[in-house]
């Protein structure tokens, strides 16, 4: 494992996130806040998009534009890795998309783009978190939300 606050590779995301081809959709974690899971910790994750990504066969074959829903969820799994990264046995623990507020999608993602999500936590209680997300490429606002999240223990783990 990387030290706190460094990045982190596909080998500790794949420890992290119980995603898998092809729903795993961070490529890479550039940042992660220090110390437990609290209000203003952040994450910094990366996503590079490619037109090999099984999604463009269908949105769209003659203008490929990535679904609004999978940049939704590319922000959702990058805090998912903030959780995970604090937990001592994460393959114990899975985290549920509870609700998304204040969605708004400003530029297309197509592919060739490198997508930066940023995601920080504004509120923690009683196994639920709010977040507020957002995606960039090269520095433009490319889509925003506020992600509810619930944190349970996976069935069958002791």
């Amino acid at each position: 494992m990387t030290e706190q606050g460094g990045a982190r590779d596909i080998l500790e995301i794949l420890r992290l996130l119980p995603h898998r081809y092809p729903f795993l959709l961070v490529d890479r974690i550039l940042e992660i806040s220090p110390g437990p899971v609290a209000v203003g910790s952040r994450v910094v994750g990366l996503k590079n998009v490619s037109v090999n990504e099984p999604f463009f066969q269908g949105h769209f074959p003659e203008n490929p534009v990535m679904p609004g829903v999978l940049i939704i969820e590319c922000m959702a799994q990058a805090a998912g890795c903030l959780f995970f990264s604090k937990e001592p046995d994460p393959s114990k623990k899975l985290m549920f998309l509870s609700g998304v507020d204040k969605a708004r999608f400003r530029r297309p993602i197509v592919p060739g783009d490198q997508i930066v999500m940023t995601a920080e936590i504004v509120n923690v209680r009683l196994g639920l978190v709010k977040i507020r997300a957002e995606a960039r490429v090269d520095g433009a606002l490319c889509a925003e939300a506020e992600i509810m999240s619930s944190l349970v223990n996976r069935p069958g783990a002791a």
